[in-house]
């Protein structure tokens, strides 16, 4: 009874012991071949970012294929969109989106300009244009625009309805510091004197004056606005026919 017994237990190790071989082998191969599958997903993984730097910094499939222009309409756009100057199909991540602005801003009447990518295909440029503050009459007689900066932009035919017009009386008074102390009397003047005033005139950018119902005011510079209208507001109370503000510390009337 013993000896069949040991015969039995040891039948059983033995098949016992075949699949217990098969699973070391097979974990020996796995083990081998990880290394290997860890490679090969390394790889996959830098292929797939390779094809997309690619195609986001050298192919045309995100290439610039339009040029959308804010702020502005018609022929102005039209200007704008020229001054972009990316050709077609450039990647849309290498355009130089700052001097693209550089280049808009350039245009004499823009007055501020961002560039922007809007994915997946376009350029949009937002401006903003210059708007006119006054209209200038210079020593030729021509009409310019002027916006609050003292930049003229433009040349018109006629002044925009409610844009002071103001005369400048030498190639001086077409200065940008003249245009300031110009503006600085349109700027400055209250509603119910500005009403009254029927002619501005730049001779320098020290000497501004202008006529106010029946009275001339010389104004001087662009310098102390605020309190040459004090003065003068003071000073118009009183008969005479001259109002020399343009040095407030000692105003002169005649």
């Amino acid at each position: 009874m013993s000896v069949r017994t040991t015969r039995t237990n040891h039948s059983t190790a033995s098949r016992q012991g075949v699949p217990s071989a098969n699973r070391f082998r097979e974990r020996a191969l796995s083990n081998r071949r990880r290394p290997w599958r860890r490679a090969l997903r390394l790889l996959t993984a830098l292929a797939a970012a390779g094809v997309l730097v690619w195609a986001v910094g050298w192919s045309t499939v995100l290439g610039v294929e339009e040029v959308r222009v804010s702020g502005v309409s018609g022929e102005e756009a039209d200007a704008v969109t020229a001054l972009v100057a990316v050709p077609e199909g450039t990647p849309l991540a290498r355009v130089d989106t700052d001097a693209v602005a550089a280049r808009v801003r350039g245009r004499v009447s823009v007055a501020e300009a961002s560039v922007r990518r809007t994915w997946p295909r376009a350029l949009t440029v937002d401006v903003v244009p210059r708007t006119a503050a006054i209209v200038v009459r210079n020593p030729q007689g021509r009409l310019e625009v002027v916006d609050a900066s003292g930049v003229a932009f433009g040349t018109v035919a006629a002044a925009p309805p409610g844009v002071p017009v103001v005369t400048a009386t030498g190639s001086a008074g077409t200065s940008r510091e003249a245009l300031l102390a110009a503006l600085s009397v349109v700027q400055a003047l209250p509603d119910e004197l500005s009403r009254d005033v029927s002619a501005v005139t730049v001779t320098s950018a020290n000497l501004v004056r202008f006529t106010l119902g029946t009275r001339t005011v010389v104004w001087g510079g662009g310098e102390d606005a605020a309190r040459k209208v004090a003065i003068l507001t003071v000073l118009l109370k009183t008969k005479a026919s001259v109002v020399d503000v343009s040095a407030p510390e000692t105003p002169v009337t005649r």
